[in-house]
């Protein structure tokens, strides 16, 4: 069994992370905690090996339970707010997962799945977020961690970014060259003034006539490279 504390502020809140939690026979409710400062009693005296923890709370709000406790120390992590702003923190916090209100069923059950795979794993203190590096990617009230490594191409948008990521596209509300400086230069490249690819997904090159040409990812996708931007493909393929 694993066993759950639910922490947040508003009753109502607490009840629909309860009932969402109820389908799964797996999950044990070991206590619920209205404010930081009970919560992190709980976490002392409970030892639960998942938490629903809310981020905006009065006094000490999640950050602050976490504060508290120690990242090493505390159990994983579920953060749930109506914010998408609080991402970037979560991230950085080692949270296992980022749960927006109001979430549906679907949303909640693959926030199981994750839990259920990383306790697999026998190391519940091997954050998913620590171990991977992420992009916050925001999107019709909606706020999504992606991993670097699942991330085929990206294309500019206007002023966002498109990441292309197992056949999905999802906007990034920032521009292609400020995400780019942001990249690991030794796993992405821009190819072209719109696009940056993962190198590791290259599978064809196609050289055209003035020192252009055509690239073709493991994903299918096929995508313009300029002369420009010629040169990191020759060094990843001269590696």
């Amino acid at each position: 069994m694993i066993r759950t504390l639910i922490v947040d502020d508003e009753p109502l809140a607490r009840r629909a992370v309860r009932q969402s939690l109820a389908g799964f026979g797996d999950f044990e409710l070991v206590g619920e905690a209205g404010h930081g400062a009970e919560a992190v009693a709980a976490i002392g005296t409970l030892r639960p090996d998942l938490l629903f923890l809310d981020v905006q709370m009065p006094a000490m709000d999640g950050f602050g339970v976490i504060d508290a406790i120690g990242v090493d120390a505390m159990p994983l992590v579920v953060f749930v707010t109506a914010f998408d702003a609080y991402a970037v923190r979560a991230f950085e916090a080692e949270a296992l997962d980022y749960l927006l209100k109001p979430f549906d069923d679907q949303r909640f059950a693959r926030v199981i799945e994750r839990v259920r795979r990383q306790i697999g794993t026998g190391d519940q203190h091997r954050r998913l977020l620590g171990a991977q590096p992420r992009l916050v990617v925001r999107g019709n009230g909606t706020a999504r961690l992606i991993r670097l490594d699942e991330i085929d191409w990206i294309g500019a948008a206007g002023d966002y970014a498109e990441v292309h990521s197992r056949g999905r596209a999802m906007l990034l509300d920032e521009s292609l060259a400020s995400l780019g400086a942001r990249l690991p230069g030794t796993e992405f490249a821009r190819i072209h003034r719109s696009v940056i690819v993962r190198l590791d997904r290259l599978a064809e090159i196609v050289p055209g006539t003035h020192g252009d040409g055509m690239v073709r990812l493991t994903c299918g996708a096929e995508l313009r490279f300029s002369r420009r931007y010629r040169k990191p493909i020759g060094l990843f393929l001269a590696r």
